[in-house]
């Protein structure tokens, strides 16, 4: 995903109405959940909810998530276990992005060091005597 993509999916847009037909919910089911903490959206000047498409995302995981019988409190700890593990990926990714590169650096190092074998054997040879 760019940049812009992501940053359209955060621009709250939807009113509570629109988001709840959206997600398949009660508009009130939203107030809901914004009270357990499971979705938190933006806020007009005057206090009016806004959603953006990630919101509405969130909103169609929970309705997932509920569906399949997990109570909100469930739903919370699974949201939070899912982003830990989101983060941990992208962590672990770059911990291998950053040790390819110092291997590659080592390596690179390494064949620089190394002297063909050519140029560093000197062979004596002993005079023969007569």
């Amino acid at each position: 995903m760019s940049l812009n993509d992501e940053q359209h999916d955060r621009r709250a847009v939807y009113v509570i109405s629109v988001a709840a037909e959206l997600a398949g919910v009660h508009p009130q089911t939203l107030r809901i959940y914004e009270r357990k903490g499971l979705v938190l959206p933006a806020r007009t000047g005057g206090g009016s909810r806004r959603y953006s498409a990630a919101d509405i995302a969130a909103l169609q995981r929970i309705q997932e998530l509920t569906d399949d019988g997990l109570n909100l409190a469930g739903v919370k700890r699974v949201i939070e276990l899912e982003a830990e593990v989101a983060r941990l990926r992208h962590e672990l990714a770059q911990v291998r992005e950053a040790a390819a590169k110092a291997v590659a650096e080592a390596e690179r190092q390494h064949r620089r060091d190394l002297v063909p074998v050519k140029q560093s054997v000197t062979i004596y040879r002993r005079p023969h005597k007569s």
